[in-house]
């Protein structure tokens, strides 16, 4: 398993750019249209509670209520973290599993929130994204992260062991092993490639360029030179997750040189 994830973020790694700019253009149509942090905040946790498949609405609206109960706590980073999880160190972990706590909000919805905080606030996105001024720009080493595992990367991990119980958990615990802090943000990429290489739903997935599927995404680049080096960068993609030894030790030596 150790060699399969190291190919695979190599891969991951050195195609960082798709799914970055996909991801600016993603903050910049939540982000952009406010003008006061409040709204920012909002209007991020909103978007990101949206992606749940199956959205505990009632439980959602005892979140929203406190989060407008408590609307001064969205003022600053600091602020945010005493609401919801008071006496804790200032740190993206903290974020984490204080928003696990939050009515409607589970381990994969947290890990996104957490991960688009990181990203806004990291130096490596455009300055105008950020909100607050006090957030970490960096995962220090006594800090922790998670990647927003869902089902689009469980089925990737089903296809390198089908004997293991993947979930949120066991994904985040496995790569921990060899990978940590920025690392395991290089390794929220994998749901850009699974995604637009994946048809079909549940276990029946079939791994295969989905172009139906890029074009779903509202963000991606409808440029028809885009679509074509993404499909190519995407047949790499497979070749890895798909075991094939031969496009392996290929991509290896590519990476290598």
């Amino acid at each position: 398993m150790e060699e399969k994830l190291k190919i695979l973020f190599d891969f991951l790694k050195v195609n960082r750019s798709y799914n970055k700019n996909l991801q600016i253009r993603y903050y910049s149509s939540i982000i952009n249209p406010h003008k006061n942090i409040t709204n920012k905040i909002v209007s991020l946790l909103y978007n990101i509670a949206n992606t749940q498949s199956q959205p505990r609405i009632d439980y959602l609206a005892l979140f929203y209520k406190k989060i407008y109960e408590n609307i001064e706590c969205l003022e600053s980073f600091d602020r945010f973290l005493s609401l919801i999880v008071p006496n804790a160190q200032k740190n993206y972990n903290s974020l984490f599993q204080g928003m696990k706590e939050q009515s409607g909000w589970g381990d994969k919805t947290s890990a996104l929130f957490t991960k688009s905080i990181f990203h806004l606030h990291n130096n490596e996105y455009p300055s105008e994204l950020k909100i607050w001024n006090d957030v970490p720009s960096k995962i220090n080493k006594n800090d922790d992260f998670y990647l927003p595992v869902d089902s689009v990367i469980i089925s990737i991990f089903n296809q390198f062991n089908l004997e293991q119980n993947w979930n949120f958990t066991s994904i985040n615990k496995q790569i921990k092993q060899y990978y940590s802090r920025n690392d395991i943000e290089v390794w929220d990429d994998l749901w850009f490639w699974g995604f637009i290489t994946q048809m079909g739903t549940g276990n029946k997935r079939t791994f295969e360029w989905n172009e139906n599927k890029y074009w779903t995404l509202q963000e991606s680049d409808k440029n028809q030179e885009s679509i074509i080096d993404i499909r190519i960068k995407s047949e790499q993609f497979l070749s890895l997750i798909k075991n094939n030894n031969t496009a392996i030790k290929i991509v290896r030596t590519k990476f290598s040189n």
